[in-house]
């Protein structure tokens, strides 16, 4: 095992202090027993069935040949074009995991019309789909599978050798996959998505893809004896115990700005990964991507712990940690480190109690799609809507900015970017983080919607009531129809956007929603609005 964390000042204190209670405590030999008692009584339902993960690397090595074969199999028929089709756990893994390989895969985790149509645009005689749903009944999974079915049927394909099933045994989409006669893998059903990086759901996307899941699932074995032992020295219980409680002036640090130079996004996935997993019951880790050179890097927040995933962690300096290991061994250490910074905090680190409200909102809003609230004001092709939030007298995009910003805490608060747009063509949207950050001196967060609400969307309902909120939501160049659905993928994404912003609002959290007319000149206005 080649994982390292180092620690210094404050992390380092957090280290001395915690980790020795947790080798008293025996958690890493209880959690390599599967112990579901770890997190307190009230968890034990949920913990009891979501253990798997922990022998996920080598409880998947007989999916490895089955990969390789369908590959194989693909290559042979010229498929060579794979698109993943596929929500929050079920993307986020694969992503980082072909691109460190170097491989591609179309990531397909939106509803955005423009992105749907991107991704039919690709050569379809060389085009196969993987759909990953642990429950099978994910609306935009399905939305996506409806679209590509069609697609294949009117490009004169077989959609039966197209068509690649991931999903948990038993589930509504593994029943209708057999009658439609479609390839299926079966996910452990013990390992909750966002810990199922090295199940099905991660594998089988990149393994078609060509990443070499052999060498990822042996790196990610090799963990065991490390991650699993009790001692002082386990960096599993190391860097739980400073994410949980490395100290603040006000208690402990409850956000932690991720700093990945050696794998390419991983702090993608460590985010939702930790966030999903800690933000309930007004708790929680708060993580922020960051880069390089991001503002909060010089803003001495006192909220906020720095983590930095690297090739060599020997260099460590302030209050900051270093974390080092190939991405086989990160998946396990921090899959280990969350729980153990759950058990600290005092939560159940397997449920998401909070992710289903956002979804019911959606599906009432998509079924009453004429009570959408009108804008409050347009200025330069930008609607203008506010959730909780007082406007007063505003009548433009700057002064509907300032207003969100003066609702933020200098104390506490962060701001939280919701981008329901094309992430593969708009990408200058992301730019809207590092400005908003050196704007507010807060963490500010950025997620591609609809598919943070599988993730993150956990923590700003279920976490503490820190967060203002900024939609920006895109109308489509040219909508596309669902499948055997009565709407839109147009109209799916605005009604994911209104009823989250619902949400949030009925927890007294200000949400700014921003409708572009379009996205690449509203992105300019909205740098621009900042000042």
């Amino acid at each position: 095992m080649s994982i390292k964390v180092g620690t210094s000042g404050l992390s380092k204190a957090a280290e001395q202090a915690f980790v020795p209670q947790l080798v008293a405590d025996k958690m890493a030999s209880r959690l390599a027993a599967k112990d579901f008692t770890l997190w307190g009584k009230d968890a034990e339902a949920e913990s009891s069935i979501r253990l798997g993960w922990i022998t996920s690397p080598t409880d998947s090595q007989p999916l490895v040949s089955q990969i390789l074969q369908l590959r194989e199999e693909f290559l042979q028929k010229g498929v060579t074009r794979f698109v993943l089709c596929g929500m929050g756990g079920s993307s986020l893994a694969p992503e980082v995991i072909s691109a460190n390989a170097g491989v591609e895969l179309v990531v397909l985790d939106s509803t955005d019309a423009d992105q749907i149509g991107a991704a039919l645009a690709g050569d379809l005689s060389k085009t196969a789909i993987i759909v990953s749903s642990k429950s099978g009944s994910t609306v935009e999974t399905d939305s996506q599978k409806r679209i590509f079915e069609q697609a294949f049927t009117q490009a004169g394909i077989d959609k039966t050798d197209r068509v690649v099933i991931v999903t948990d045994p038993g589930s509504a989409m593994e029943a209708a996959a057999k009658v439609e006669g479609y390839r299926i893998f079966n996910a452990d059903p013990t390992v909750g998505g966002r810990y199922s990086a090295l199940t099905a759901f991660g594998l089988v996307p990149s393994g078609l893809a060509g990443a070499d899941i052999q060498s990822l699932l042996n790196d990610a074995a090799a963990t065991f004896d490390g991650l699993f032992t009790d001692s002082t020295e386990n960096p599993g219980l190391i860097l739980g115990a400073v994410l949980a409680r490395t100290a603040s002036s006000t208690g402990f640090r409850d956000k932690v700005g991720i700093i990945s130079s050696s794998i390419v996004g991983f702090g993608d996935w460590a985010e939702q990964l930790i966030a999903e997993s800690t933000g309930k019951l007004g708790k929680g880790i708060l993580p922020v991507v960051l880069e390089a050179d991001s503002a909060e890097l010089n803003a001495d927040l006192d909220d906020l712990l720095i983590a930095r995933v690297v090739e060599d962690c020997t260099q460590v300096s302030g209050d900051e940690i270093f974390v080092e290991g190939s991405l086989g061994e990160q998946f396990m250490l921090w899959e280990v480190a969350t729980v153990v910074a759950s058990r600290l905090i005092g939560i159940n680190p397997f449920d998401q109690p909070d992710v289903e409200s956002a979804k019911i909102a959606a599906r009432g809003m998509l079924e009453q799609r004429a009570a959408l609230s009108e804008a409050a004001f347009a200025d330069q092709g930008i609607e203008v809507r506010a959730t909780a939030l007082d406007l007063d007298d505003a009548t433009s995009i700057s002064q509907a900015v300032a207003a969100l910003l003066e609702t933020l805490s200098l104390n506490d608060g962060y701001l939280s970017i919701h981008a329901y747009l094309d992430r593969t063509s708009v990408v200058e949207a992301q730019q809207l983080r590092e400005l908003f950050a050196a704007k507010t001196g807060r963490p500010v967060t950025f997620g591609w919607a609809p598919r943070f609400l599988h993730s993150t969307g956990q923590y700003h309902k279920g976490g503490p009531r820190q967060g203002v909120y900024l939609q920006i939501v895109a109308k489509a160049k040219q909508d596309i129809a669902v499948p055997g659905r009565p709407f839109t993928f147009g109209e799916l994404i605005a009604s994911q956007a209104a009823g989250d912003a619902v949400v949030l609002g009925e927890l007294g959290r200000p949400v700014l929603t921003l409708t572009l007319s379009d996205a690449i000149a509203g992105i300019e206005v909205l740098k621009n609005s900042i000042g």
